[in-house]
């Protein structure tokens, strides 16, 4: 079987833009890289069910959203004065796109015409406190998607708080929930069990994934547990990145920029509890983004900083990673987006 994956990618060295790239399971293969369109730094990708892309961009020295047909046609983009986003998702039901913004501090809500293309929204700053780490100068707001009940759930980085907020059918947005980390946390991303009221938070600055019950009454977020994402005897500087889980919720997966690696977590029947069963190499340095396939049989990981992709089999029954492919050459990838 052939799965078409899109790469975003920085722009700053040698790539051009927006890449796919075909995983054929028949060879276990990442095979026929290629150019789909130009655009400036696209860093992280999202794709409509009508297979509308929605990406990171940066025109004239301006950041924001930018939105292409299924046939990567160039339909709009959105921008203001200053920095890129650094994140986009789609809600299908509002038909709403959201973006984060890390260097503004920002979240930002376009809404879709009938093409697809992108119309302006609100935008929230924060102005909550910030963590003591250097890295938290500012609000950094990180991610923007989703929870199971079709709130909006921002983490940011700069505050340590994970955010809670209504979402009307027309894009407005109502605060009504606050969860602080420990100091210094800097959550990044999360990922909700398939199943149950349960999410895992990656802390980027302090390298944890961290269990947290999910209050649809409220939209509040308590602590259960956290683990840590790099070996005990790992002295280097590292920074969490992506975090995914398994379409069956049996098992969490986290990559480490420093230590170039992924963790693997098998969770419990309840969801309360991680264990981490693996640290596997990622064969390249700086593991921005990976992607679990459809199938769930295979993962495909991208290095930033040494321009490849490096492949996984996954064994569904107890989750650990094994490696098939490595040095797939992939200029600057720091998100990987399965199309089908």
């Amino acid at each position: 079987m052939l799965h078409h994956l899109l790469l975003g990618t920085y722009t700053r060295r040698v790539s051009k833009g927006i890449y796919q790239i075909i995983l054929d399971t028949d060879k276990e293969q990442l095979v026929d890289l290629r150019l789909v369109t130009e655009e400036n730094s696209p860093t992280y990708l999202a794709q409509s069910k009508s297979k509308n892309l929605y990406t990171v961009t940066a025109v004239d020295g301006n950041g924001g959203c930018g939105a292409y047909d299924k046939n990567f046609n160039f339909l709009n983009a959105i921008t203001k004065e200053g920095a890129p986003l650094c994140y986009v998702a789609v809600d299908e039901e509002r038909q709403l796109v959201y973006g984060a913004n890390y260097h503004l501090g920002e979240i930002s809500v376009y809404g879709l015409e009938k093409d697809g293309s992108l119309k302006p929204g609100v935008i929230i700053k924060h102005d909550d406190p910030t963590g003591s780490n250097e890295n938290q100068d500012n609000p950094h707001v990180h991610y923007t998607d989703l929870t199971p009940d079709k709130r909006l759930v921002v983490c940011d980085l700069g505050t340590d708080r994970v955010y809670t907020y209504n979402v009307s059918t027309t894009g407005e947005l109502e605060k009504i929930a606050s969860y602080q980390t420990a100091d210094g946390t800097g959550p990044r991303h999360l990922v909700f069990h398939p199943t149950k009221n349960i999410a895992y938070l990656l802390g980027e600055l302090n390298s944890t994934v961290t269990v947290l019950n999910y209050h649809p009454q409220d939209g509040s977020f308590t602590e259960i547990m956290q683990e840590s994402l790099i070996p005990e005897e790992f002295t280097g500087a590292n920074g969490g990145a992506a975090i995914r889980i398994s379409q069956d919720g049996r098992f969490l997966y986290a990559s480490n920029r420093g230590h170039n690696s992924i963790a693997v977590f098998a969770i419990t029947a309840d969801g309360l509890t991680v264990e981490k069963i693996q640290t596997i190499s990622t064969e390249g340095d700086f593991p921005r983004d990976f992607a679990l396939d459809p199938s769930d049989k295979y993962v495909v990981c991208a290095n930033q900083n040494s321009d490849n992709l490096t492949l996984y089999f996954r064994n569904q029954a107890d989750g650990h990673l094994t490696l098939i492919q490595k040095d797939v050459y992939a200029p600057e990838c720091v998100c990987v987006l399965f199309e089908d």
